[in-house]
């Protein structure tokens, strides 16, 4: 069996670090704040911000949660980010998507300001990501994927990296992060030709196509590392990721759980941008 890299150990680590950045803030005056903006009362939303404020009270960032009836119009919902933007007391703003369709995203992601957009949804934040500038805010869990590369010692120098998943919220900026650690990138998709033998031939492959299971032993190569950043819930009703982890666990050198893997790096690196919004504000 390959060795299972339990992410939340790391996860205490960084949130520790934070709180250390979050306590001199405060000697300054400064109270580290995260506005959450949820429309409507979807069940994985809710659980996602249950955890983020459980985090924030360990690092003593403050959350304030903004709930908008699932039918607010645009008008409205524009109105509210244009006021969280000028707050000065808000230092961090977290959208949770998909929004409902009748929110256009394309318009929105224009409004939040790009000091306070702390999962990057912002293009002007995306494009330094994809020049290849990883100093400013980056979207949260493809950060996090790296942050466990870098805090287990997986070399990707010249590693062939295979990305399955091509969205701008996951997929694509973490092939630019990839590509700016000198690995030799493949984005894979749901139109990729052959894929099994795409995905086969990679050292390192990091799963992001939101289908329960998916991925079985036949798209691992033997000792590849495999990095799941799936979220999904099985015929069970239990968590899971996009990779069939009983039948790759014995084939991969190094694999990452769910739960207990990248999205629990992920909040920290939520928090981690909070606080740089809250530096940006001093």
């Amino acid at each position: 069996m390959g060795q299972v890299l339990d992410c939340r150990e790391a996860a205490k680590i960084f949130l520790n670090n934070i709180k250390e950045e979050s306590g001199k803030l405060m000697q300054d005056g400064i109270n580290p704040t995260l506005a959450i903006v949820r429309v409507g009362k979807r069940e994985d939303d809710i659980a996602y911000e249950r955890g983020i404020l459980k985090n924030c009270e360990k690092v003593d960032i403050t959350g304030e949660v903004h709930e908008c009836d699932e039918n607010i119009d645009m008008e409205s919902f524009t109105k509210l980010i244009q006021e969280l933007n000028v707050n000065p007391h808000v230092h961090g703003i977290l959208i949770f998507r998909p929004l409902p369709k009748h929110l256009d995203e394309n318009v929105i992601k224009h409004i939040v300001d790009p000091n306070k957009d702390v999962d990057s949804m912002n293009p002007l934040n995306l494009a330094r990501v994809f020049e290849g500038d990883l100093t400013g805010y980056m979207p949260c869990t493809p950060a996090a994927v790296m942050e466990i590369i870098k805090h287990f010692n997986i070399d990707v120098k010249g590693k062939k990296v295979a990305v399955m998943g091509r969205s701008m919220v996951v997929g694509k900026p973490l092939a630019m992060m990839m590509l700016k650690e000198d690995a030799t990138v493949t984005i894979c998709h749901s139109k990729t030709e052959n894929l099994k033998e795409v995905v086969s031939s990679a050292d390192i492959v990091a799963a992001a196509i939101g289908k329960a299971k998916f991925i079985n032993s036949d798209y691992i190569k033997k000792d590849a590392v495999v990095i799941d950043v799936g979220i999904n819930v099985d015929d069970n009703g239990k968590l899971c990721g996009d990779v069939d982890f009983e039948d790759v666990k014995d084939k991969a050198s190094l694999i990452t759980p769910v739960p207990g893997g990248v999205g629990s790096v992920t909040t920290a690196v939520l928090l981690k941008n909070v606080i740089k919004g809250a530096k940006l504000a001093r």
